[in-house]
């Protein structure tokens, strides 16, 4: 594993431009089994998580290349390999998506249990219920889910909580059936749902309601070759711009959605941040101490929780007590310690954060513990005080293209001690 040295404290400042959306490329790129002609997607970053995606489509047998940000996937139609292997799906807890839309085009399909990022257990029973209302028949045996369609079912599917991977997944996978109508209440409601309803849009699936709580859904793919651009990264483009902010900087994040963000903005003004909010970049500027601040965590339009870790890390050096409450992943405080370890002063009670803001932080040795957790080290290792070592930073790489280079652009210097092919 390798691990990161950085000398604080920097003051960020300049320009950065944010690449398009992880969280939107890998619903899209699995969706794109479901097709019987060629897809092209464009703006998709270079990252760990977008190449596993891809290794497991070869794995398939599908055709697949990628260069220049643009993904070109060939369907195949003989000799498909409907068993994804351990190796592969362990990496990345996105994977999982890809078991219905095989399932449903080939009848059948076998997906080992998901891994990804050690942020709590999150199981994937809501996927495996709404296969089953779909008319799948699924059975888990020595770590592996295996679906077979054995009678598609019209209907509706009411999530128990509007989880973002079950609703991608039983979107494509309803998709995929010809000719069944189903409905999905209490959907997930984030903006790369959106950008996924736009894709089956394109491959002629009738498709409605994504950005609400309700989706309806009338099974079938025309036969046509499609191109779609993914939206712009708004977890990439928070980071940053909080990045900024917390270590006194002064910037302008460009190529964002902005609209994407509001409740970011609105948090961040209430901390004392300069923002001047245009359609596709916002400028950045921050003065003085942060004022603490009430965080409410919650699925979009709610603050992100793949935001928390950053914007508490900005909250340790405010001018008074802020609370985070955390109700989408209630086990995701697994940075803390490691910011405490840097002098910060937060305790954490029932699910929320009390972060009692202290006069600076210090540079030590920490472990990235997740992808967005190493981001909020990296945060913390800019605004300290004296060197910081940050270790098994790969999972960075897995939600950050070109890291390094960016915080680099940003007067940010990272020595990056590891697997040379990770930065390049």
């Amino acid at each position: 594993m390798g691990y990161f040295k950085v000398n604080g404290p920097v003051k960020l400042h300049g320009e950065v431009e944010i690449s398009g959306s992880k969280n939107a490329s890998l619903p899209i790129i699995a969706a794109s089994l479901i097709s019987f002609d060629e897809v092209v997607i464009e703006n998709v970053p270079d990252l760990l998580d977008i190449r596993t995606m891809i290794d497991i489509l070869e794995s398939i047998n599908f055709n697949v290349s990628f260069s220049d940000g643009v993904v070109r996937v060939r369907p195949e139609f003989e000799n498909v390999n409907t068993n994804v292997p351990y190796e592969l799906v362990r990496k990345m807890r996105a994977s999982f998506n890809v078991l219905g839309p095989l399932a449903a085009r080939y009848g059948k399909a076998k997906v080992a249990l998901p891994g990804g990022c050690s942020i709590g257990v999150r199981p994937v029973n809501f996927h495996i219920e709404g296969l089953e209302k779909l008319g799948f028949e699924v059975t888990i045996e020595h770590g592996f889910v295996e679906a077979k369609l054995v009678k598609p079912n019209n209907g509706k599917i009411i999530l128990p909580k509007p989880s973002v991977g079950a609703t991608e997944h039983l979107m494509t996978t309803a998709a995929a059936i010809e000719g069944i109508e189903v409905v999905i209440e209490n959907a997930a409601m984030e903006p790369e749902i959106v950008d996924l309803q736009e894709f089956l849009r394109k491959l002629g699936v009738e498709i409605e309601g994504a950005g609400t709580s309700r989706i309806r859904i009338k099974g079938g793919v025309k036969r046509k070759a499609v191109v779609h651009k993914v939206i712009p990264d708004r977890i990439e483009a928070g980071t940053y711009v909080i990045a900024i902010a917390a270590t006194g900087g002064e910037g302008v994040v460009k190529n964002l959605d902005s609209e994407h963000l509001n409740s970011l903005w609105e948090v961040l003004e209430k901390i004392g941040v300069d923002l001047r909010i245009d359609k596709n970049k916002v400028y950045v500027k921050m003065e003085g101490k942060p004022k603490p601040v009430d965080v409410n965590v919650s699925p979009y339009p709610g603050f992100p929780t793949d935001l928390q870790p950053q914007i508490m890390t900005l909250l340790t050096v405010a001018s008074g007590t802020s609370y985070i409450k955390e109700n989408v992943f209630q086990t995701r405080f697994l940075h803390v310690d490691e910011l405490k370890r840097m002098g910060a002063d937060i305790e954490i009670t029932d699910g929320t954060a009390i972060i009692k803001g202290v006069e600076g932080l210090s540079g030590a040795p920490v472990n990235g513990t997740d992808l967005r957790a190493t981001a909020a080290l990296l945060i913390a290792a800019f605004m300290a005080n004296g060197k910081s070592e940050i270790h098994h930073v790969e999972h960075i790489f897995r939600g950050y293209e070109n890291v390094c280079k960016k915080f680099g652009k940003l007067g940010g210097k990272i020595e990056y001690v590891g697997v040379k092919e990770y930065i390049e």
